[in-house]
């Protein structure tokens, strides 16, 4: 009779034990592999609208960083405040997002309503209006990023703050999952221009 008592004990610690396993990996996946966000601004419009819920995956900056490379244009990142923007009143623990348009060593500029990257002309076809600020030409500095919300007028990026550190990187937006009928990766617009 004690046999049968002991063999619903160790079931139910087989069970807590797979519970908890699985509960520190999905821990472990959330911290340092992908995790949820949700868009809280029209800076990035037309390309992610308000509410819009995406995952961030984490790997690859962090590797990046460790082999000496860069992530490259056009990609979009999430990532904590630059220094300015904390002095400025952000919470250093927010997080932002925009689409990098230079690396270390590049040169950004704004003229005439259109972005140029290295003196060459980088073709938005996506974007609804011209850019309506000019920005005279920067260089970006090392370990550093240009970033520019794709609702290029309203967005408070690297063309009012400045470069954004690397290390200020969180991940990179892959996949929106709401709403449902926006599912899938995250990809310029298709414009229905008549």
């Amino acid at each position: 009779m004690s046999t049968s008592s002991k063999k619903p004990e160790s079931k139910n610690q087989g069970t807590w034990l797979n519970l908890l396993i699985w509960a520190s990996l999905a821990l472990i996946l959330r911290w340092q592999v992908i995790e949820p966000r949700w868009i809280p601004s029209g800076s990035m419009l037309p390309t992610l609208e308000v509410q819009d819920r995406i995952l961030v995956e984490k790997l690859s900056p962090r590797l990046n960083q460790k082999l000496n490379k860069h992530l490259k244009p056009e990609t979009v990142v999430v990532f904590y405040p630059p220094q300015a923007l904390v002095d400025a009143g952000y919470d250093s623990n927010s997080a932002l997002i925009k689409r990098i348009v230079g690396i270390s060593g590049d040169q950004i500029e704004v003229h005439e309503g259109n972005l140029f990257r290295n003196g060459r002309l980088v073709q938005e076809s996506w974007r609804e209006a011209q850019i309506s600020y000019e920005m005279s030409s920067i260089t970006v500095p090392e370990n550093s990023l240009w970033v520019l919300g794709d609702n290029r007028n309203n967005s408070l990026d690297s063309h009012l703050w400045g470069p954004l550190p690397e290390e200020n990187v969180i991940g990179t937006a892959v996949w929106r999952y709401w709403p449902l009928t926006k599912i899938g990766p995250i990809r310029f617009p298709a414009l229905n221009k008549t």
